[in-house]
């Protein structure tokens, strides 16, 4: 793992051993510098509002080698390039090796300010009300990687809010798919959440397809499968996949009826034009 892998995309609270987090000063043996890697990270700006990269602004990078004194801890700020307004901190520990010039480090990530991960869309957030609160949780537990608790709340508030799933995807549906619109409704009025998502898996809309895969499709796949029959590390990658399938949905389906909206906005001024012709 290279330093700005780490950094990245390694939760607070885990260690590694890196290969290119220190360098030697050569004018002093027993000196050495904490590199700083530039990042692909997500800028919460209103100008970036996505991934940038973010450079180095500020923090202490040199240290002598002491083995009494054991780790070095440091704080580290980086600075979005693009916007140059929303900074990142690190607070690291580092204590380089001794097997090789320049030496590996073992790395310690205590925390980050901003909270580790991408931001959640509102969007998606809004979908669950009051429970996007216990979305967050999960996205917190998916975050440190405790993969059951993730998958836990991520579940029961996807299960608790089937009837608000379904009205937004009807509402797209009747824009861009009128035909699906029965068999949508028909599946909202199921009872389980898991017999309503296998309900619609052959009925669809074309423009809410996720890669030409049924997201409903894709998330009953995820959901059906129980938590005792897995390990912690395949119910993190369970619930990561369905935090993914579930914001891409509510993005195209925000999309599509923007797009609608803007087409009969397009043909209401078309027609106006047609109709103020002498």
């Amino acid at each position: 793992m290279t330093f700005a892998d780490f950094l990245q995309s390694m939760p607070p609270g885990q260690s590694a051993r890196i290969t290119d987090a220190v360098e030697r000063d050569q004018s002093a043996p027993r000196r050495f510098e904490i590199t700083a890697p530039a990042l692909w990270l997500h800028c919460t700006s209103d100008i970036c509002n996505g991934p940038r990269i973010f450079r180095f602004l500020d923090g202490f990078r040199y240290y002598e080698l002491d083995p009494e004194k054991g780790p070095s801890n440091r704080y580290f700020t980086y600075l979005c390039s693009n916007c140059r307004r929303k900074t990142k901190m690190f607070s690291l520990s580092v204590s380089p090796g001794k097997d090789a010039n320049p030496p590996a480090a073992f790395c310690t990530k205590f925390g980050e300010i901003p909270a580790f991960g991408t931001p959640t869309p509102n969007r998606l957030l809004r979908l669950f009300g009051s429970d996007s609160k216990i979305f967050l949780k999960g996205r917190q537990c998916e975050n440190h990687g405790l993969g059951i608790g993730a998958f836990s709340y991520y579940r029961r508030v996807v299960e608790n809010h089937k009837d608000q799933l379904f009205s937004e995807i009807i509402k797209v549906a009747a824009k861009i798919a009128p035909d699906t619109v029965a068999a949508l409704q028909a599946a909202k009025e199921q009872h389980q959440f898991l017999n309503a998502l296998d309900a619609v898996k052959d009925v669809f809309p074309q423009g809410l397809l996720i890669n030409g895969h049924n997201p409903l499709t894709l998330l009953h796949s995820a959901l059906s499968e129980g938590l005792h029959a897995h390990t912690d590390e395949q119910c993190l990658q369970a619930a990561h996949d369905i935090r993914i399938v579930l914001a891409e949905l509510t993005d195209r389906m925000g999309q599509a009826l923007k797009n609608e909206a803007e087409l009969t906005s397009a043909v209401a001024r078309l027609t106006q034009r047609k109709s103020d012709r002498p």
